[in-house]
Protein backbone atom coordinates (compact mmCIF):
# COMPACT_ATOMS: atom_id res chain seq x y z
CA UNK A 1 0.00 0.00 0.00
CA UNK A 2 1.31 3.64 -0.72
CA UNK A 3 0.75 6.66 1.30
CA UNK A 4 -2.10 7.83 -1.39
CA UNK A 5 -4.10 4.47 -0.47
CA UNK A 6 -2.96 4.06 2.85
CA UNK A 7 -4.75 8.03 3.75
CA UNK A 8 -8.02 6.83 1.69
CA UNK A 9 -8.07 3.75 3.78
CA UNK A 10 -8.26 5.83 6.65
CA UNK A 11 -10.57 8.29 5.36
CA UNK A 12 -13.10 5.27 4.41
CA UNK A 13 -12.37 3.54 7.78
CA UNK A 14 -13.64 6.81 9.48
CA UNK A 15 -16.78 7.37 7.37
CA UNK A 16 -17.57 3.16 8.08
CA UNK A 17 -17.66 2.82 3.94
CA UNK A 18 -15.71 0.73 1.71
CA UNK A 19 -15.56 2.86 -1.38
CA UNK A 20 -17.29 -0.08 -3.51
CA UNK A 21 -20.69 1.14 -2.59
CA UNK A 22 -22.98 1.62 -5.62
CA UNK A 23 -25.54 4.45 -4.30
CA UNK A 24 -21.66 6.33 -3.67
CA UNK A 25 -20.56 5.50 -7.18
CA UNK A 26 -23.38 6.45 -8.80
CA UNK A 27 -24.08 10.09 -6.67
CA UNK A 28 -19.95 10.51 -8.32
CA UNK A 29 -20.72 9.51 -11.89
CA UNK A 30 -24.15 12.12 -11.49
CA UNK A 31 -21.38 14.81 -10.31
CA UNK A 32 -19.23 14.26 -12.99
CA UNK A 33 -21.87 14.35 -15.52
CA UNK A 34 -23.89 17.37 -14.33
CA UNK A 35 -20.70 19.71 -12.86
CA UNK A 36 -22.59 22.52 -10.96
CA UNK A 37 -21.88 26.27 -12.32
CA UNK A 38 -21.54 29.21 -10.45
CA UNK A 39 -22.87 32.11 -10.47
CA UNK A 40 -21.80 33.77 -14.09
CA UNK A 41 -21.37 37.64 -13.31
CA UNK A 42 -22.78 39.66 -16.90
CA UNK A 43 -19.84 41.95 -17.54
CA UNK A 44 -18.20 39.69 -19.17
CA UNK A 45 -21.09 38.25 -21.81
CA UNK A 46 -20.26 40.55 -24.48
CA UNK A 47 -19.38 39.84 -28.43
CA UNK A 48 -16.15 38.91 -29.18
CA UNK A 49 -14.56 42.58 -29.74
CA UNK A 50 -15.81 43.39 -26.90
CA UNK A 51 -14.83 40.64 -25.18
CA UNK A 52 -11.11 40.88 -25.92
CA UNK A 53 -11.08 44.78 -25.08
CA UNK A 54 -12.56 44.08 -21.47
CA UNK A 55 -10.01 41.21 -21.07
CA UNK A 56 -7.02 44.35 -22.02
CA UNK A 57 -8.38 46.69 -19.60
CA UNK A 58 -8.94 44.18 -17.09
CA UNK A 59 -5.66 43.12 -17.17
CA UNK A 60 -4.00 46.44 -17.52
CA UNK A 61 -5.97 47.04 -14.27
CA UNK A 62 -4.18 44.49 -12.60
CA UNK A 63 -1.20 46.03 -13.45
CA UNK A 64 -0.25 43.44 -16.10
CA UNK A 65 0.65 44.68 -19.28
CA UNK A 66 -0.72 43.71 -22.87
CA UNK A 67 0.31 43.71 -26.06
CA UNK A 68 -1.81 42.99 -29.25
CA UNK A 69 -0.31 41.10 -32.55
CA UNK A 70 -2.30 40.36 -35.25
CA UNK A 71 -0.56 37.18 -35.85
CA UNK A 72 1.46 34.71 -34.32
CA UNK A 73 4.53 35.44 -36.93
CA UNK A 74 5.11 38.84 -34.57
CA UNK A 75 5.26 37.12 -31.25
CA UNK A 76 8.90 36.34 -31.13
CA UNK A 77 9.80 39.96 -32.68
CA UNK A 78 7.05 41.19 -29.76
CA UNK A 79 8.79 39.67 -27.24
CA UNK A 80 12.43 40.68 -28.45
CA UNK A 81 11.08 44.30 -28.38
CA UNK A 82 9.46 43.62 -24.70
CA UNK A 83 12.83 42.24 -23.48
CA UNK A 84 14.81 45.38 -24.73
CA UNK A 85 11.74 47.60 -23.32
CA UNK A 86 12.63 46.50 -19.84
CA UNK A 87 16.62 46.37 -20.41
CA UNK A 88 16.41 43.03 -19.88
CA UNK A 89 18.98 39.86 -21.16
CA UNK A 90 17.66 38.20 -24.78
CA UNK A 91 17.02 34.78 -22.69
CA UNK A 92 14.01 33.40 -21.75
CA UNK A 93 12.52 29.42 -21.09
CA UNK A 94 9.39 27.88 -21.93
CA UNK A 95 7.77 24.56 -21.83
CA UNK A 96 7.51 21.67 -24.77
CA UNK A 97 4.12 23.70 -26.12
CA UNK A 98 4.43 22.90 -29.56
CA UNK A 99 2.48 26.51 -29.99
CA UNK A 100 5.57 27.99 -28.90
CA UNK A 101 7.92 25.62 -30.73
CA UNK A 102 6.44 26.41 -33.54
CA UNK A 103 6.85 30.26 -33.80
CA UNK A 104 9.25 31.69 -36.28
CA UNK A 105 11.77 32.21 -33.50
CA UNK A 106 14.36 32.84 -36.32
CA UNK A 107 12.78 36.24 -36.88
CA UNK A 108 14.49 37.14 -33.51
CA UNK A 109 17.86 35.54 -33.68
CA UNK A 110 18.91 37.70 -30.72
CA UNK A 111 17.04 35.40 -28.35
CA UNK A 112 18.45 32.74 -26.16
CA UNK A 113 15.71 29.91 -25.98
CA UNK A 114 15.85 26.82 -23.57
CA UNK A 115 13.21 24.40 -23.12
CA UNK A 116 11.52 22.97 -19.68
CA UNK A 117 11.02 23.78 -16.27
CA UNK A 118 12.83 26.18 -14.31
CA UNK A 119 14.57 25.51 -10.90
CA UNK A 120 14.30 29.38 -10.16
CA UNK A 121 17.59 30.57 -12.03
CA UNK A 122 15.71 32.27 -15.14
CA UNK A 123 14.96 35.81 -15.37
CA UNK A 124 12.60 35.44 -17.86
CA UNK A 125 9.47 32.58 -18.02
CA UNK A 126 7.24 32.24 -21.29
CA UNK A 127 4.08 30.24 -20.99
CA UNK A 128 1.37 29.66 -23.54
CA UNK A 129 -2.40 29.96 -22.04
CA UNK A 130 -5.10 27.76 -22.26
CA UNK A 131 -7.32 30.62 -21.93
CA UNK A 132 -8.44 34.46 -20.53
CA UNK A 133 -11.73 35.40 -18.39
CA UNK A 134 -12.49 38.61 -19.63
CA UNK A 135 -14.10 39.90 -16.68
CA UNK A 136 -11.34 40.25 -14.27
CA UNK A 137 -8.09 40.19 -16.95
CA UNK A 138 -7.10 36.64 -15.89
CA UNK A 139 -4.79 33.75 -17.82
CA UNK A 140 -5.43 30.45 -17.42
CA UNK A 141 -2.50 28.22 -16.89
CA UNK A 142 -2.51 24.12 -17.11
CA UNK A 143 0.88 22.17 -15.14
CA UNK A 144 2.29 19.43 -17.25
CA UNK A 145 5.67 19.63 -19.71
CA UNK A 146 3.92 21.60 -22.29
CA UNK A 147 3.66 24.91 -19.96
CA UNK A 148 5.70 23.79 -16.28
CA UNK A 149 4.05 25.75 -13.40
CA UNK A 150 7.73 26.67 -12.29
CA UNK A 151 7.45 29.07 -15.05
CA UNK A 152 4.67 30.63 -13.85
CA UNK A 153 5.73 31.99 -10.49
CA UNK A 154 9.75 31.44 -10.43
CA UNK A 155 11.36 34.11 -12.96
CA UNK A 156 10.68 37.56 -12.04
CA UNK A 157 9.46 38.59 -15.47
CA UNK A 158 6.41 35.70 -16.91
CA UNK A 159 5.41 36.11 -20.73
CA UNK A 160 2.32 34.77 -21.78
CA UNK A 161 0.96 34.05 -24.56
CA UNK A 162 -2.94 34.43 -25.12
CA UNK A 163 -5.26 33.77 -28.85
CA UNK A 164 -7.45 36.15 -28.45
CA UNK A 165 -10.08 33.52 -29.73
CA UNK A 166 -9.15 31.65 -26.23
CA UNK A 167 -10.60 34.38 -24.29
CA UNK A 168 -13.80 33.97 -22.90
CA UNK A 169 -15.93 36.10 -20.48
CA UNK A 170 -16.38 34.09 -17.24
CA UNK A 171 -14.91 31.22 -15.39
CA UNK A 172 -17.19 28.68 -15.54
CA UNK A 173 -16.70 28.76 -19.46
CA UNK A 174 -12.76 28.59 -18.66
CA UNK A 175 -13.48 25.16 -16.70
CA UNK A 176 -15.53 24.32 -19.63
CA UNK A 177 -12.86 24.40 -22.40
CA UNK A 178 -10.59 22.73 -19.71
CA UNK A 179 -12.71 19.63 -19.20
CA UNK A 180 -13.47 19.50 -22.75
CA UNK A 181 -9.68 19.41 -23.69
CA UNK A 182 -8.86 16.62 -21.13
CA UNK A 183 -12.26 14.60 -21.62
CA UNK A 184 -14.76 13.39 -18.75
CA UNK A 185 -12.71 13.30 -15.46
CA UNK A 186 -9.43 13.90 -16.26
CA UNK A 187 -7.52 16.75 -15.26
CA UNK A 188 -4.32 18.35 -15.28
CA UNK A 189 -2.89 18.44 -11.95
CA UNK A 190 -3.00 22.11 -11.50
CA UNK A 191 -4.56 25.09 -12.90
CA UNK A 192 -3.85 27.98 -12.19
CA UNK A 193 -5.60 31.69 -12.63
CA UNK A 194 -3.20 34.70 -12.83
CA UNK A 195 -4.67 37.94 -12.85
CA UNK A 196 -1.13 40.41 -12.81
CA UNK A 197 2.08 39.84 -11.39
CA UNK A 198 2.53 38.81 -7.47
CA UNK A 199 1.78 41.33 -5.10
CA UNK A 200 1.49 42.38 -1.19
CA UNK A 201 0.42 44.98 0.65
CA UNK A 202 1.21 43.39 3.82
CA UNK A 203 3.72 45.39 5.29
CA UNK A 204 2.09 49.05 6.83
CA UNK A 205 0.07 48.35 3.71
CA UNK A 206 2.74 49.45 0.61
CA UNK A 207 2.18 47.62 -3.06
CA UNK A 208 5.07 45.13 -3.20
CA UNK A 209 5.46 43.64 -6.59
CA UNK A 210 7.29 40.37 -7.20
CA UNK A 211 6.34 39.12 -3.14
CA UNK A 212 5.72 35.93 -4.36
CA UNK A 213 6.01 34.80 -7.94
CA UNK A 214 6.95 37.40 -10.65
CA UNK A 215 7.11 41.17 -10.23
CA UNK A 216 6.10 41.47 -13.93
CA UNK A 217 3.38 39.86 -16.04
CA UNK A 218 3.24 40.71 -19.58
CA UNK A 219 0.47 39.19 -21.52
CA UNK A 220 0.74 38.89 -25.67
CA UNK A 221 -2.46 38.83 -27.03
CA UNK A 222 -2.65 36.78 -30.87
CA UNK A 223 -5.31 38.01 -33.55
Amino acid sequence: MNGREAVLSKIRQSLGVTGNEESRRREVAERLANVPRGVIPARGQLPEPERIALFVQQADKALASVERVPSAVLVPEAIAMYLRSKNLPAELKHGEDLRLASLPWEKAPQLSISTGPTAGRDLVGLSHAEAGVAETGTVVMLSGPDNPSTLNFLPDYHIVVLSAGDIVGDYESAFDRVRARYGDGVLPRTVNFITGPSRSGDIEQKLLLGAHGPRSLHIVVVG
